[in-house]
């Protein structure tokens, strides 16, 4: 199997994971945000699509006709990162297919030793190849399905994929588990706090 088509299969694999998160939850739960700085899983799919069409796009000279308004001069700042109530899931879901779609036109079309150009990066990284674009981006899709995995499990307690990654236990076994964790942390906490000074 040649490079490039070991390097789009973990490309193909992170994105399935990323939207698979979505799966079975109600629109409010793919929209809601989960942490301080209001990451969702919705919004991340939207960022991720905006991350495809970027360095898939623009950066090899091969523009998508998608727009994507959320990056005009007068939009607000992360606008790429949730989705406001009139995009529907299936519209940001569409725009996902529609990204990965031109993104592989992109793959298929050049070689791995393509040259591109990153105009929002620095001056002295903006020069870059196909097979370097790839494994940045799998990187970035692979950094936010892992966000993604947390925010599910916050959600409801769906954790995991579908090939047995996280052991099958009980409610009652995972609570066990969670405490053997939490009186670890406590008594390593312990120990640190009562070495003495300047030891290590």
């Amino acid at each position: 199997m040649d490079a490039k088509r070991i390097l789009h299969g973990y490309l193909v694999r992170q994105r399935q994971g990323l939207l698979a998160k979505l799966d079975g939850l109600s629109e409010r739960d793919v929209r809601w945000p989960m942490t301080p700085t209001g990451t969702n899983l919705l919004g991340l799919v939207k960022h991720v699509a905006s991350i495809e069409l970027g360095y898939f796009g623009e950066v090899f000279e091969r523009p998508s006709d998608i727009p994507l308004p959320w990056f005009d001069n007068d939009a607000e700042i992360n606008a790429d990162m949730w989705a406001t109530a009139e995009e529907s899931r299936d519209e940001i879901v569409t725009l996902y297919q529609r990204a990965a779609a031109h993104a592989d036109a992109t793959i298929e079309a050049l070689a791995l030793n393509s040259a591109g150009r990153v105009p929002w990066w620095p001056p002295e990284r903006e020069q870059v190849t196909l097979h370097q674009i790839m494994v940045h981006v799998t990187a970035e899709i692979a950094r936010h399905a892992g966000h993604a995995d947390i925010l599910r499990e916050l959600i409801d307690g769906n954790a995991g994929d579908n090939d047995g990654n996280v052991p099958d236990r009980t409610a009652q076994e995972w609570a066990s588990y969670r405490l053997r964790l939490e009186e670890a942390a406590a008594e390593a906490a312990q120990r640190a706090e009562d070495a003495p000074s300047g030891a290590t």
